[in-house]
């Protein structure tokens, strides 16, 4: 029985919880697991702090490997302090971070979120390059 999926969000309280709603629908499971670092889109996009990407991925592979994760969604925002810039920036960190991600767990579903202004998530595309 499916039963986790894994946010990686912005640790801005104003996401959270249309995060938690959107992935516990989306995957139909009760349990989100969910890692929080400023701006984790452009963390995991640029990967410059490798520290922090690495910090990230450790806390993905517990759910992965410990949690069974069904699925991973990569977040970005509107109004982000730790990752600043509009929409079209936002979805382009996600969209990198979420290739980045499926390279690693190819057998995940791997999504990316957008929070948009009125703090409601919706799912971005992210094609396959």
């Amino acid at each position: 029985m499916k039963k986790f999926c894994t946010a990686i969000n912005c640790m801005d309280g104003r996401v959270q919880r249309s995060v938690l709603e959107y992935m516990m629908e989306r995957f139909d499971v009760p349990y989100v697991d969910t890692i929080t670092a400023p701006g984790p889109n452009g963390v995991l996009s640029r990967q410059v702090d490798k520290g922090a990407v690495q910090a990230i991925l450790n806390c993905v592979g517990v759910s992965v490997n410990k949690h069974n994760t069904v699925g991973i969604a990569v977040v970005g925002h509107y109004d982000c302090a730790g990752n600043p810039g509009d929409e079209a920036h936002q979805n382009a960190d996600t969209r990198d971070a979420v290739r980045f991600l499926r390279a690693i767990y190819p057998e995940r579903n791997i999504i990316g979120l957008y929070v948009n202004d009125q703090w409601i998530a919706e799912e971005i595309e992210v094609p396959t390059i």
